[in-house]
């Protein structure tokens, strides 16, 4: 049960009264609590909202916010205005800091060489302590983003509340002080990796984001990239919007404040037909749950049951953690509101296309234990594995995975060929990736910090190595030569994804194209590059006979987005060819 409202003391703050709204940002340790100190304030406002920033502990920034509290009586004495119940439950310490001073988080401090999903959302509506489910949905996506999370809230006597923060959800939303602050049957959550949007730690870039419009308060969370925000926040900033943050998900906020609609899914339709890209969209409002996704299907939602409340997840394994019943996957180009009284209502508010699901979601993004398309991801990745074993056999003496994405694909190599599956590589389960500062000794670690060989079973052996993808090829390179120091006699890369020459512009962290190792070089130059025995990836169309196409790719009409293997675009880049992206030509 939520707890009851704190009657808010008359505090000196200024010259002047506080508006009923209390907005309270800055850095925090969410999980542990902070004390407010009011005399020790340094911040004065005229704005609609009354910005704080307060001292950190131990992590990152936290912004907690309290949004649509109900209107305060006038006090007395108008020159002491009072604090909204919903902000003074959080007392933070304060002290007036620039974001500059913000610690700098490090994601893969040394594995530059992955590809790195940004985005996981998750919402639910109709139970009590929403946030709480909302919390541990968040911790079983957090693979797909690991660098700051958020939660927005609402409850129909406390209104909206919002707490954002950098670091894991495990670090920042298992507090029960903090869940407190965050109380209703209706909550949305996201967990980030930034591909759109500042590289650095800043939290207004953290989402959900909220908006208050004519007809009430509206949030979102947002997965994937939208490929012109360039060109509509230029527009959209011309005809006077004032942006927040350097996210391209915040277009889609003004979008909706711009749309002339009447409720808000329908200004969300109004906005999202101006969007291009990849999208799926979790988002709420005082009394409904909202899920759309883009009309290709590029990136995955999924709709639950939870008792007599639904749920809206980026993978069926979050549904598994907090007991829920996979219902369905949203449909490309649907648009689901749900509400407490009429349950799940469906849209088609686009025109419909050939679905284009982001087949990356398959090789490494998605957790193995998630369902997509009818199929175990897990499943899926073990027939990569038997495909690489008949297009590529090699004698060799281990197959063994770089974990721990290779996992799946190396037992399935090792069925397909015979060949012992053996744990040649062990990887340390606690290092975190925050991570200390990365100085140039530690940099020069490299991997063994996270990877360590299992010399006794290494020694002397013909060793397949089995990894998901190569992207720059300098973690392969730092493995590779592990291997060889352990007294391996062989190494054998085998790739359980096409090579990867192309960047990803609908929700991925790809370099760009002249730092992929696959765009510049021949299967046999990489391989001479990296300096192994043999190099080989599975085919593009292996890939999708394991994917769950028995005849492959059908190159006309291809049945998934493989952009980044492939080059072909399912939608334009604009926002980068206007920068100069060149896309592929005829003769490659």
């Amino acid at each position: 049960m939520p707890a009851p409202a704190i009657p808010a003391p008359a505090i000196p703050f200024g010259a002047k009264p506080s508006p009923p709204i209390c907005r309270i940002s800055g850095r925090a340790t969410a999980a542990r609590g902070a004390k407010f100190t009011f005399p020790k304030c340094a911040a004065q406002s005229h704005d609609p909202f009354v910005t704080l920033r307060f001292k950190p502990r131990k992590r990152g920034p936290t912004d907690v916010t309290g949004f649509g509290a109900s209107p305060l009586p006038t006090p007395k004495d108008t020159t002491q205005p009072q604090i909204s119940a919903q902000a003074h439950r959080h007392q933070p310490q304060c002290a007036v800091k620039s974001l500059a001073d913000a610690p700098r988080f490090y994601a893969h401090p040394f594995d530059d060489d992955k590809l790195k999903e940004e985005c996981g959302i998750f919402g639910v509506i109709g139970v009590s302590d929403a946030s709480n489910f909302v919390a541990l949905g968040l911790h079983a996506l957090q693979h797909r983003g690991q660098e700051a999370g958020g939660i927005v809230c609402h409850h129909p006597e406390f209104g909206f509340n919002s707490i954002r923060s950098f670091g894991y959800v495990r670090d920042n939303f298992t507090s029960a002080d903090v869940m407190e602050t965050l109380p209703g049957p209706l909550a949305i959550g996201h967990v980030r990796y930034s591909t759109a949007g500042s590289k650095a730690a800043v939290i207004r870039d953290v989402q959900p984001f909220f908006g208050e419009f004519s007809m009430g308060g509206a949030a979102i969370a947002h997965n994937g990239n939208i490929t012109n925000a360039l060109a509509l926040r230029r527009e959209l900033i011309e005809r006077g919007s004032i942006f927040q943050s350097s996210s391209d998900s915040e277009c889609i906020i003004h979008l909706m404040a711009r749309s002339l609609q009447k409720g808000i899914p329908e200004r969300m339709e109004d906005a999202l037909r101006r969007v291009e890209g990849a999208f799926s969209v979790v988002a709420m409002t005082r009394t409904k749950l909202i899920g759309v996704r883009d009309p290709l299907g590029v990136r995955p939602l999924v709709l639950g049951k939870v008792g007599d409340g639904w749920v809206l997840s980026s993978e069926t394994c979050a549904l598994d953690i907090i007991g829920a019943e996979f219902v369905r996957e949203i449909e490309p180009g649907e648009m689901v509101v749900i509400s407490a009284d009429k349950g799940v209502e469906s849209r088609h508010p686009f025109r419909p296309q050939p679905s284009k699901f982001c087949i990356f979601e398959h090789v490494y993004f998605s957790r193995p234990d998630s369902i997509i398309g009818g199929q175990s991801v897990y499943e899926t990745r073990r027939r990569i594995g038997v495909e690489l074993a008949r297009e590529a056999p090699v004698e060799a003496d281990l197959v063994c995975p770089v974990p721990d994405s290779g996992t799946p694909a190396a037992i399935g190599f090792s069925q397909e060929s015979g060949i012992p599956y053996a744990m040649g590589i062990i990887r340390n389960q606690y290092m975190g990736r925050t991570f200390i500062e990365p100085t140039e000794q530690i940099r020069n670690m490299g991997v063994r910090l996270k990877l360590n060989v299992n010399r006794a079973l290494i020694k002397g052996k013909r060793v397949i190595l089995v990894d998901d993808s190569v992207v720059r090829g300098t973690t392969s390179r730092k493995i590779k030569e592990m291997i060889l120091d352990a007294g391996a006699a062989e190494v054998h890369f085998r790739i359980a994804s096409p090579p990867t020459a192309w960047p990803c512009f609908y929700g991925v962290d790809t370099p760009q194209r002249e730092k992929l190792l696959a765009a510049t070089m021949s299967e046999e130059e990489m391989r001479q590059h990296l300096n192994v025995d043999s190099l080989r990836f599975v085919s593009l169309d292996g890939l999708y006979r394991a994917a769950g196409e028995p005849d492959g790719r059908k190159n006309s009409c291809p049945q998934y987005c493989d952009a980044c293997f492939s080059g072909e675009y399912p939608v334009e880049p604009s926002d980068m060819i206007a920068k100069g992206f060149e896309l592929k030509t005829a003769a490659e």
